[in-house]
């Protein structure tokens, strides 16, 4: 065998098994945003069908919850559940919020006269919004508390558990303002 062949495949190999090692452990849904600790990125969106443009600073004052998610996304369609019984549950101690991430509205309009939905659906037409939030595949959700700092990144569909400790962790910070 050819040592030359032999010293350049383990130089590549083994960095690639030490960073496989290290992350080994790591939960894919605890990811760490740079935006985590600081005010969240304002926005003005139009919600599906029709009514007037939804503005997270309007909000302010109260938790907010923003999940971008899509119709084709199956993660998506298992956590829209969960969403819409915590936002029930919660009425208004805290704002839900839905942005369509790279979706048609015909789509979205059809799935939620299906399924329901108990909080506004959002088109963001452009992505620009997703693109400020650092979205990079959905469901992703973050938690912002009442005084607009976003206090947790949550990647993956949400379960029960999951979505209450958050919510709790983001009107923490909303009760620290009254």
């Amino acid at each position: 065998m050819n040592r030359k062949v032999l010293v350049v495949g383990l130089l590549l190999v083994l960095p690639l098994l030490g960073l496989l090692l290290v992350n080994l452990g790591r939960d894919p849904t605890q990811v760490e945003s740079p935006l985590i600790g600081r005010p969240a990125p304002p926005f003005s969106l139009s919600p599906i069908g029709e009514g007037e443009a939804v503005s997270l600073a309007e909000l302010a004052g109260r938790p907010v919850v923003i999940n971008f998610w899509a119709t084709w996304c199956v993660p998506c369609l298992q956590e829209h559940e969960v969403l819409v019984r915590a936002a029930r549950a919660v009425g208004s101690d805290a704002h839900f919020l839905g942005v369509i991430y790279e979706d048609q509205e015909a789509q979205v309009r059809a799935f939620l006269n299906a399924r329901g939905s108990a909080y506004p659906t959002l088109l963001d037409p452009e992505g620009k919004v997703a693109i400020a939030y650092g979205v990079y595949g959905v469901p992703e959700t973050f938690f912002i508390d009442g005084r607009g700092t976003i206090t947790a990144k949550f990647v993956g569909p949400l379960d029960p558990d999951s979505l209450s400790a958050r919510l709790r962790q983001a009107m923490r910070g909303a009760e620290g303002e009254r």
